[in-house]
């Protein structure tokens, strides 16, 4: 299934994907971006990589067992490559250099060799990583896995054995020092409410909080690990030693465990950035990420600077941006030749809620979707 959305994005794809733009250059003018759905999935999707050869995988939610699908990225027919056990809620995805693809699911990592013409039940590669969410391998061959939805900021390190260990923490907004918790906590609107009045804004409810810090994963060219903070919509930059391991700043707050960053290590927070989730680096050096709370894919610049590449409009009658051709963007991946491809949840909190528009969502043929940005 193919279905193509024309409007404005906000900026030029540093890789080349617009014509005109070269590497970084962000134009005054709009120019247009074309959203095609590449595959309109009946289960849940979060996850998404690439082969490098213009295919796509995902992996499904909402089946026994779970099955990872294999999908064109110029659209066509899925192919199930490979299953993985229930219970199954997988999550982030990546190759390693043979070809071997590994899932982030609940507490587990598991792998296996996608083959459409028999695909195989995924083994549990890596075991104790409670809410594995992001993927990233280093340079050594190691896998990086970040611990998502726990919202506790944990980041393991998981080399050939499968034996996982914690490396650091990303802060989180809420220590649980004492009861109640120290720090902040933020709250998106909707599913959160708030009571408005001529004078003042008073929370209606505690729904909407938003716990999770340390979500999607990336390695830059020299090694350093780049780390998307969805509560603070921020990117973490951690450098690494010569053995691979950590020489970031931590310990700075003694309300936290000691093995937590330090402010300081903070690369960029932007209001663009927020509900930052899946990120992938372009050749340039510039990181993408899907902010899925404001239904729009950023760009943090190597220079520094933060853009927004392409935000949902508002709708002219509800002023809702739930009615695509983004719905609550989660991992994005670009292609060999610079096209940008994400999928999309539809998760119901803030400019996708209510979830009920656009082309995916409750009661509908699609319950998420891929999308791909085209020439």
């Amino acid at each position: 299934m193919r279905r193509t959305v024309v409007l404005a994005a906000t900026a030029a794809l540093s890789a080349g994907l617009l014509s005109g733009a070269s590497a970084g250059e962000v134009p005054s003018s709009q120019r247009p971006a074309v959203f095609e759905t590449v595959f309109a999935s009946p289960l849940g999707l979060e996850g998404l990589t690439t082969d490098g050869r213009g295919n796509l995988y995902t992996p499904a939610r909402g089946a026994d067992p779970c099955p990872v699908y294999r999908v064109a990225a110029t659209g066509g027919p899925a192919a199930v490559v490979g299953t993985i056990p229930a219970p199954c809620g997988p999550a982030g995805l990546t190759f390693d250099r043979r070809g071997r693809l590994y899932v982030a699911n609940a507490d587990t990592v598991v792998s296996f060799v996608p083959d459409a013409a028999n695909p195989p039940a995924a083994t549990v590669f890596a075991r104790g990583v409670p809410g594995a969410n992001g993927l990233a391998f280093d340079r050594a061959g190691a896998l990086w896995i970040s611990d998502g939805g726990t919202g506790q900021g944990r980041v393991w390190r998981a080399g050939s054995d499968g034996v996982a260990a914690e490396m650091f923490r990303v802060q989180p907004l809420v220590s649980d020092v004492i009861a109640g918790g120290v720090g902040r906590d933020v709250r998106g609107l909707l599913p959160g409410t708030v009571t408005i009045t001529p004078t003042g804004r008073t929370a209606a409810d505690t729904a909407g909080s938003q716990h999770i810090v340390a979500n999607g994963l990336a390695f830059t060219e020299d090694g350093t690990l780049l780390v998307a903070d969805t509560a603070r919509g921020a990117l973490w930059r951690v450098p690494m030693d010569r053995a691979g391991r950590p020489r970031a700043a931590t310990g700075c707050d003694a309300a936290f465990p000691a093995n937590t960053l330090c402010l300081d290590d903070l690369d960029v927070q932007h209001p663009y950035l927020e509900g930052a989730d899946g990120i992938v680096l372009d050749r340039a050096g510039n990181v993408w990420t899907a902010a899925n709370e404001r239904n729009a894919i950023v760009l943090a610049r190597r220079d520094g600077r933060v853009v927004e590449y392409f935000r949902n409009p508002a709708d002219a009658a509800t002023k809702l941006r739930n009615g695509g051709p983004l719905e609550f963007p989660t991992s994005p991946v670009l292609l060999p030749d610079g096209r940008l491809c994400v999928t999309q949840s539809d998760g119901n909190r803030r400019d996708n809620s209510p979830n009920t528009a656009g082309e995916a969502g409750p009661g509908k043929a699609a319950l998420a979707k891929v999308s791909c940005v085209s020439r």
